[in-house]
């Protein structure tokens, strides 16, 4: 059912709704809560906190795809959602067809929720992207939508830094190729042109949580870090900022790539940075698959001034697991790459880990309750950055406000001249671009002030969309 469609009914409903034996209980706490939501609870750390919820949990209805972890959905289940649980990713049409009742969506890396896709979601309010990136997701044009996208940028740090660091070992040594020769019976027992990585220089394009963390490791290893990165970094340990790539490139034995997919960062590494490399280094990219240029790459390689290569990430990526998925059909150059020696490929498992996925499970799913409970969008990636403190148990009769509307003069004053009929607790109201979101709290209202408040929020001419919590 859709908000506008339970509001309209409220009349009739309001009391009955106000009693909903299936209501959850008070949603756990997110794992980025804001200065906003901690400073009250030390005025008030006596007072049981109320929780705020839509008008029928059962109502809302969360479709997750892409085998999201189970630590997700049972958060989701504790809410008394409505969830519905796919493996894989699904076809444009099936997803088109399945995202026109959800409320909810969450997704991982290979489903794209294009602006043609999403113009269906009539009831959407929250995408959870259970990943780092969110470059699969039309962020404009959800946001213009009303829409908050939440992702989990963290938790799989850790898990990527280490699948990195047995790259470097397993590339040093070529490990790879002698597995391969071993599983086909050959003995080929050689030590030419492999080496220890203590005392080698790392060289991390990218010095975020994944670069940092990655940093710290390499340096118990014995290894020497330098970085790059397009701000200003304090180093962890002895690590050493440099200036430009290229100082980068030219002093490092190991270059791997940590950064976010951005028409700057395309083909970040092609020929110029694989020519401006020593002689026999190692490239590894475990960030997104077009940062780099792997024809230029591969070109690199047979001319043997790169002396391994691992990749986890690739431009086009298949839309589930199957033989035969990794082909020239998807990317042209294919079977050139896998001929190669000493290749380690990946199918995109840097935040594959037990670990990691059950972290990002908790983390995007208590980002989307809290949403959906309670308009909170800390955290969010293309959304302004609103949150409310809790109300206590004795306020009765409060309603929450989540008005969404295009960022333009007036448009405040005219919310404020509908709102100020009634007694506001507290608001808060903060922007993004063409996008504004303002948060406030009423008390004292009945269920007809309920229907009259949105009625008349629902009349503005620079509205978006428009939810009441209680």
């Amino acid at each position: 059912m859709a908000f506008g469609q339970q509001i309209n009914n409220l009349q009739e409903s309001f009391e009955a709704a106000m009693n909903l034996s299936n209501s959850p209980g008070a949603v756990s706490t997110s794992p980025t809560q804001s200065f906003m939501n901690t400073l009250p609870h030390r005025l008030s750390a006596a007072k049981q906190q109320k929780a705020l919820k839509p008008f029928s949990t059962g109502d809302i209805k969360i479709l997750l795809l892409e085998n999201v972890n189970q630590t997700a959905i049972e958060i989701f289940n504790k809410q008394g959602y409505q969830v519905e649980f796919h493996k894989s990713s699904l076809p444009e049409a099936e997803l088109i067809e399945k995202i026109k009742d959800v409320h909810a969506i969450g997704i991982r890396s290979k489903t794209k929720l294009t602006a043609e896709v999403l113009k269906h979601a009539k009831n959407l309010v929250v995408i959870g992207c259970f990943c780092i990136g969110t470059n699969q997701v039309d962020l404009d044009f959800a946001a213009k939508q009303g829409i908050s996208v939440f992702n989990s940028p963290f938790s799989n740090s850790r898990s990527v830094a280490e699948l990195v660091i047995a790259e470097i070992i397993t590339l040093a040594r070529q490990l790879g190729d002698r597995s391969i020769e071993l599983h086909t019976g050959t003995w080929n027992k050689v030590s030419a042109k492999c080496w220890e990585v203590r005392g080698k220089t790392l060289g991390i394009i990218g010095y975020g949580h994944i670069g940092s963390q990655l940093s710290v490791l390499a340096e118990a290893l014995g290894m020497n870090v330098l970085y790059y990165d397009i701000v200003t970094i304090m180093s962890l340990g002895t690590a050493k900022q440099v200036s430009t790539l290229n100082e980068l490139l030219n002093k490092s034995d190991f270059v791997t790539c940590h950064v976010p997919a951005t028409p700057e960062t395309k083909n970040l590494l092609s020929g110029p940075q694989f020519a401006a490399m020593k002689d026999g280094a190692y490239v590894i990219n475990a960030s997104r698959g077009t940062v780099v240029d792997i024809p230029a790459l591969i070109q690199a390689m047979k001319a043997g001034k790169i002396a391994g290569a691992a990749l986890d990430v690739y431009p086009n990526e298949p839309a589930k697991n199957g033989a035969g998925a990794f082909s020239d059909d998807l990317n042209p150059w294919t079977s050139e790459l896998v001929s190669l020696p000493n290749v380690i490929l990946t199918p995109h498992i840097g935040g594959s880990t037990e670990e990691a996925q059950s972290s990002i499970g908790i983390e995007v799913a208590t980002a989307l309750t809290k949403y959906i409970n309670e308009g909170n969008t800390v955290g969010a990636v293309n959304f302004p950055e609103v949150s409310l403190r809790a109300l206590d148990l004795d306020q009765e009769n409060t309603v929450r406000v989540l008005y969404i509307h295009q960022n333009v003069p007036g448009v405040l004053k005219t919310v404020n001249n509908i709102l100020s009929n009634h007694n506001i607790e507290k608001q808060f109201s903060d922007s993004n671009g063409d996008i504004a979101y303002l948060m406030a709290d009423i008390s004292n209202v009945n269920q007809s002030d309920i229907k009259q408040i949105y009625d008349e929020l629902n009349d503005t001419s620079y509205k978006i969309s428009i939810r009441l919590l209680y």
